[in-house]
């Protein structure tokens, strides 16, 4: 494949700078340096696009650059043949059009020169400074006679680390791959491939990271060409036959620019053509496409307000698709792109994609971290209470993709993780409890979000409140959900004053709000998902994640930190989930269950027994019904036992309470597990003052446990007390009544 069939992106380039003529400025480099008092030639179109962007830089230094790597690479070709230089200069033009300052088009025209000649990088530190030496080494390979086939993902390694000190390594590195792949026709196809695949893998996810949208566009066309030719073909086919279709696009911007100009709002409507892969997915989506489909329609304003006032307009003299809308102005997306996003139908039905933005937010949006000019110069600037980096120097996935790597030294691994982190492309922003915030891959859940904010801590992880109610920790989280994260903590005291530390603040919260907040089928299942390795005592329990985890985990951090815990653990990782056994007693006396309690039922000689599915204590309304053996068994009036039994024509039998204060009842904790629990409960029971008459303890199901009390009240009036001061041990997250099921005969 030729290198300009292997261009599609061509058609969309913009077309007030046409494309240099990169075999003339070979040709130019070839004559040597200029005369003293001008640039040459050969650089002269690098200066023009500098210039455009920073009218004061300084272009001595851009003149030594090239001097410098002219004389080093000179003798050198590409395998088009064309002077080696070409490949230098082509990329300092791509970054100089993007509005790159001096700093990174100095490095880009050495960028090869350590690698590739004699040049050291003390000669580079020496001449130009430390600042341009550093992204000269960044983007330097590693050498394969010292790395084997381990060099190219460690070459990724490096390059990455050195873009978490300074983000204009990747840019370079970006607008280098762009340059290959543009002349890539004259590789062997396997090798095409080979490159192809990576740039899709990892060049490209960090380009749209980096919000750099220039540079991803046409990296995935030419992609695209490579690896999927004939969906390419037919997608040059579809455009070539709906190059008029532009007409319907043309119609509708005629009628936005007159709207806005009526309504006094200066703005520029342009029509942006659709590239290759973003006409191919929409062909996909929708099926036959409309002349609109090929292109979307541009608004440009000068202010933030002013985006507001066209869209209010807009929609105001055209119909509005309204599940079209998007506000990235307010919302920016996490690679720094700003725009309102919206649809409207025109006069004759056709519907338009259009992007309102101000110039500044669009030269953002193309250009990414690169038009943001040299983002290391001293501001003033406020780091964020979360401790998450605002500026985008250091974005928050590539904080966290340099955390994990440190954990991965295998090369294979690592290589592995990082494509299947770059994989995930959409973030998410999700709330902690405390009012920071998590930015993490679209589709994470309470696992990666535990890890995510507490590290190795996220070990003792039990359970999770999103959005006030208690889940999952296999619970996916979606945009703008609010997560609290319950860690088991082995000092109960410590809990009990969670609340003046934030980051502690969680089971406390969970065990009192639980029974306001959540509903009980949702605390049930808490921790069903989690796979906690469970010991028979709880005391005992072991605190940590279980292989089950990892089905969950969808961030490399939280990964390999499950992985590195249970290859620690393995006793942890093998012990099996615990299943349910037969309630182990705890205490039980002689007396019998069927004691009364105080109810009095209005059928003499009966026997009176108090129903074990509710539970009912004075001054409970209450009714009964007979069953076998002459008993009388007593309800509360809105237990489900009584509709069925009154369904079955039973004839319920009056029931009332005699003056007896005290009273028996059943009451079942829902908890996590953590040691000192049971000793917490029962103190909290005998505080105030309630007598334990039968106690049961279930086996630890995945860190939750279910105790089951029979107490013994003095007086009935003390029960919501009672009730409350077992919620509000730490770790508790529901008491209730005794709900179980009772037979109807």
């Amino acid at each position: 494949m030729s290198a300009e069939a292997a261009n599609p992106g061509a058609h969309s380039r913009r077309r007030g700078r046409p494309r240099i003529d990169l075999r003339r400025l070979g040709r130019a480099a070839l004559l040597g340096p200029a005369a003293r008092d001008r640039l040459p030639d050969a650089i002269g179109h690098v200066a023009d696009a500098h210039r455009a962007h920073h009218p004061d830089a300084d272009l001595a230094t851009l003149h030594q650059a090239y001097v410098l790597a002219e004389s080093s690479h000179r003798g050198q070709f590409r395998k088009s043949g064309e002077p080696y230089i070409t490949h230098p200069l082509a990329v300092t033009l791509i970054l100089a059009e993007l509005g790159a300052e001096t700093t990174t088009l100095t490095a880009s025209l050495l960028h090869d020169t350590v690698e590739d000649t004699e040049v050291t990088l003390d000669q580079v530190t020496a001449q130009f400074g430390d600042e341009v030496a550093y992204l000269v080494d960044g983007v330097t390979k590693l050498e394969k006679v010292d790395y084997g086939a381990a060099a190219e993902p460690e070459t990724f390694r490096k390059m990455l680390v050195a873009t978490g000190n300074d983000v204009r390594v990747m840019s370079i590195k970006l607008a280098d791959r762009l340059h290959n792949m543009r002349t890539l026709g004259v590789m062997r196809p396997e090798k095409q491939a080979r490159i192809a695949r990576v740039t899709s893998d990892v060049l490209i996810p960090l380009a749209e990271r980096l919000g750099v949208q220039a540079l991803k566009t046409e990296l995935e066309d030419l992609v695209f060409a490579i690896l999927r030719p004939e969906e390419y073909e037919r997608t040059r086919v579809l455009i070539a036959e709906n190059a008029s279709a532009g007409a319907a696009l043309d119609t509708m911007a005629e009628g936005f620019r007159t709207v806005l100009r009526e309504a006094g709002i200066a703005a520029e409507v342009l029509i942006r053509p659709r590239h290759f892969v973003s006409v191919h997915r929409i062909s996909l989506k929708r099926g036959e496409l409309r002349g609109t489909d090929f292109g979307r329609l541009l608004v440009l304003v000068g202010e933030d307000a002013d985006c507001y006032g066209v869209l209010g307009e807009l929609h105001t003299c055209f119909t509005p698709v309204i599940s079209e809308f998007k506000d990235f102005i307010a919302a920016p997306k996490f690679n720094l792109y700003q725009s309102l996003h919206t649809a409207v139908a025109g006069p004759g039905g056709a519907v338009a994609e259009v992007l309102i933005r101000t110039h500044q937010m669009h030269k953002v949006a193309e250009a990414g971290v690169i038009a943001l000019g040299n983002p290391y110069t001293p501001v003033e600037s406020v780091e964020p209470a979360d401790g998450e980096r605002a500026d985008p120097t250091r974005p928050g996935w590539l904080s966290r993709l340099l955390e994990w790597q440190e954990s991965t030294p295998d090369s294979d691994a690592f290589w592995t993780s990082l494509r299947a982190d770059l994989a995930q492309d959409r973030e998410i922003t999700v709330f902690r409890a405390d009012g920071g915030t998590l930015g993490l891959p679209a589709g994470a859940s309470c696992v990666d979000a535990a890890y995510a904010q507490y590290g190795e801590r996220a070990h003792a992880c039990i359970g999770a409140r999103v959005n006030g109610r208690l889940a999952t920790l296999s619970t996916v989280l979606v945009d703008g959900d609010t997560v609290q994260l319950l860690l088991a903590h082995d000092n109960p005291e410590a809990r009990r004053n969670a609340g003046r530390d934030a980051d502690r603040d969680t089971v406390l919260g969970a065990g009192r709000d639980a029974r306001r907040d959540a509903d009980r089928d949702t605390g049930r299942d808490v921790g069903r998902a989690q796979g906690a390795p469970a010991a028979q005592d709880v005391q005992d329990a072991v605190s940590g994640p279980s292989p089950d985890w990892l089905d969950h985990a969808r961030t490399p951090g939280a990964r390999i930190a499950i992985t590195a815990w249970l290859e620690a653990h393995p006793e942890g990782a093998a012990a099996p989930a615990a299943t349910p056994r037969g309630p182990a007693p705890v205490a039980q006396d002689a007396e019998s269950p069927a004691t009364a309690a105080g109810a009095v039922a209005d059928l003499p000689d009966a026997t009176v027994r108090l129903a074990g599915c509710c539970t009912p204590v004075p001054p409970d309304a209450v009714t009964g019904f007979a069953v076998r053996g002459g008993v009388v068994t007593v309800h509360r009036e809105q237990c489900p036992a009584v509709s069925r039994m009154k369904s079955l024509a039973r004839e319920p039998i009056p029931v009332h309470w005699d003056d007896t204060a005290g009273c028996r009842v059943t009451l079942v904790a829902e908890s996590f597990g953590r040691p000192h629990l049971l000793a917490d409960l029962t103190e909290a029971i005998a505080t105030e003052g309630a007598a334990i008459v039968s106690a049961t303890v279930e086996p630890p199901s995945e860190q939750r446990v279910r105790h089951t009390y029979t107490l013994q009240l003095p007086d009935a009036a003390k029960l919501p007390a009672l009730m409350r001061a077992m919620r509000d041990v730490p770790g508790v997250y529901d008491v209730s009544r005794n709900q179980r099921r009772a037979a109807t005969g």
